[in-house]
């Protein structure tokens, strides 16, 4: 009781954060580790498919020396080797990895199959070294999640702690793989802490930073798709296109998600109609990427050399064209399948292509272009995904391109408004849905935090007030008047009450009650301020009426 009492602060934490900033470090080398190795599997992979050799240099499937009937067979392989390892392995390690994280937080307490640490990056790999056209940071955030939550559970601790590593672990695997630990962080923040309190957020910070710092020491310093612009910008000619082309790229996420799980059901029917079992389904999808490939072999693979280009201005039509009409295609198919495989790097190239494309055809200098390729590609990854502040961070510590940053604020913002009214759910978040579970992403104050008990409570007759027992003696069944009703409602559930006697922590006497009528009471305040904000809004557009009605109902 005494330690609720005097916990009136901004922040909830304890000594236990420095327990888990520790932890954390561990987690931060370790998914740092686990990054490389991913990186240079994929590598390993795409050298063996692709020019059977053993090697781990960083090459492309475009290069191949592999005759052109060839090259469709090679993805299939792939795809039959995904199938084989998640249907004898573990079905876990299907799809992006960053829904599967969540979905390991929300249901299963942060928990990870061991299994799954193992699998998930030798089937990416495969996948993606055989021609998959993905990028590797969602399978490396669920290995790194995976890593994070196997050294939780291996020191038994609680749910919200393996949480809270799990996503150091994913935070630490994307700042390792992108070189940008900020960006990491802010993911964390939007997509997969669902909250923003000390406890959480120091430790996945202290692992994104350390494997941001190791990464410069294992794969390099410096931005991973350098941004260089000669020349002063037209900075208000940029500010006055950014949030149409923010616009356009919303759209264009939006039609890319729905063609991907309109794409997905296909595939679910060829297990209802045709009783083809999801096994195969990986090299059926990666049929698609074979086709694909022999028109446009770099649409093969990760495919950061295109991103690069896309990004210097001047890419040529072929590379612009291709990207859009065939990798977008590609992408879809194959990810469809159920296959292993990241969305992020298909995304921020498709999202590129498309803003250099319409810059070419303005006939824009080369600069102008690669800010517009920037533009695109930060506004399509905050639109997809749903993650405004983590694509205009994620754009500039990629690029160190910070000469773009008021117009590349526009575009983002004005794609995820776009896409948050076109798209009831990101593509992420989507499949979740698909599964059965609704995921509410809107974060807000507790209406309750800000309504205190002497508010709400119901109060004694001067007469009926006693004084109450000591503070040190007070047991958890009392509540204060300066307490927040959110507070009081935890501490009911935790002790099992309905109702609590309130007690004046100035005059040390029991004022009154409270229980669930007054906090649903103080619950109501804030749906009818709601209610009453939408009517303020909607009145203009002539449906002020209606509204007052349903707010009579609410507030009545």
């Amino acid at each position: 009781m005494r330690s609720r009492s005097s916990a009136l602060r901004d922040f909830t934490v304890d000594s236990r954060v420095w327990l888990l900033s520790s932890v954390a470090l561990v987690i931060g080398a370790g998914a740092a580790g686990l990054a490389v190795f991913l990186l240079r599997a994929i590598a390993f992979a795409t050298n063996l498919f692709y020019y059977h050799r053993f090697s781990i240099a960083m090459v492309g499937p475009a290069g191949s020396t592999w005759p052109h009937w060839v090259m469709p067979v090679i993805p299939v392989v792939g795809g039959l080797i995904v199938g084989f390892m998640a249907h004898y392995g573990s079905d876990k390690i299907r799809g992006h990895g960053i829904p599967e994280a969540i979905e390991a937080i929300l249901l299963r307490g942060a928990r990870v199959d061991p299994k799954v640490a193992v699998l998930k990056p030798l089937s990416a790999a495969v996948a993606i070294g055989s021609g998959g056209p993905f990028g590797a940071e969602g399978p490396i955030i669920m290995t790194g999640g995976a890593f994070g939550s196997l050294v939780a559970q291996w020191l038994k601790l609680s749910d919200a702690e393996r949480t809270t590593l799990l996503v150091a672990g994913a935070a630490a695997g994307m700042s390792a793989t992108f070189s940008a630990p900020i960006a990491s962080i802010l993911l964390a923040v939007e997509l997969l802490l669902f909250e923003w309190r000390p406890r959480s957020l120091v430790p996945v910070a202290v692992a994104s930073v350390l494997a941001g710092t190791l990464r410069m020491y294992w794969l390099g310093a410096g931005p991973l798709f350098p941004v260089e612009l000669h020349g002063k910008l037209p900075l208000e000619e940029l500010l006055l296109v950014a949030a149409p082309l923010g616009l356009l790229i919303g759209v264009a996420g939006a039609l890319l998600s729905r063609l991907m799980y309109g794409l997905e059901d296909q595939f679910e029917h060829l297990e209802t109609k045709l009783r083809i079992h999801w096994m195969w389904w990986p090299a059926i999808g990666a049929i698609a990427v074979g086709i694909g490939g022999i028109f446009f072999p770099r649409g093969l693979g990760v495919g950061y050399d295109n991103i690069a280009e896309l990004l210097r201005g001047n890419a040529t039509v072929y590379l612009i064209v291709g990207v859009i009409a065939a990798k977008s295609l590609m992408w879809a198919f194959s990810l469809s399948s159920g296959t292993s495989g990241g969305v992020l790097a298909p995304i921020m190239m498709i999202g590129a292509a498309i803003a250099e494309g319409l810059a070419q055809l303005l006939h824009l200098p080369g600069d102008t272009q690669a800010v517009w390729a920037l533009m695109g590609m930060g506004a399509m990854l905050s639109g997809a995904l749903g993650v405004p502040l983590t694509a205009i961070l994620f754009s500039l510590e990629v690029t160190h391109g910070f000469e773009a940053l008021l117009p590349l604020v526009l575009a983002c913002i004005a794609s995820y408004l776009a896409t948050s009214l076109l798209m009831p759910r990101s593509i992420l978040t989507e499949k979740l849905s698909r599964r059965g579970y609704h995921l509410s992403r809107e974060y807000g104050v507790d209406p309750l935090e800000t309504i205190t008990v002497a508010e709400v409570m119901t109060r004694l007759a001067e007469k009926d007030q006693v004084a109450a027992p000591p503070e040190n003696e007070m047991p958890e069944t009392l509540a204060f008047t300066d307490e927040t009703c959110r507070s009081v409602a935890e501490a009911m559930a935790t002790n099992g009450v309905l109702r609590m006697e309130v007690v004046d922590r100035e005059s040390g006497r029991m004022v009154g009650t409270i229980g669930a009528a007054e906090l649903l009471a103080g619950r109501k305040r804030a749906v009818r301020r709601e209610s009453e904000r939408r009517i303020a809004f909607q009145s203009l557009d002539g449906h002020g009426r209606e509204n007052e009605k349903e707010s009579d109902l609410v507030s009545g």
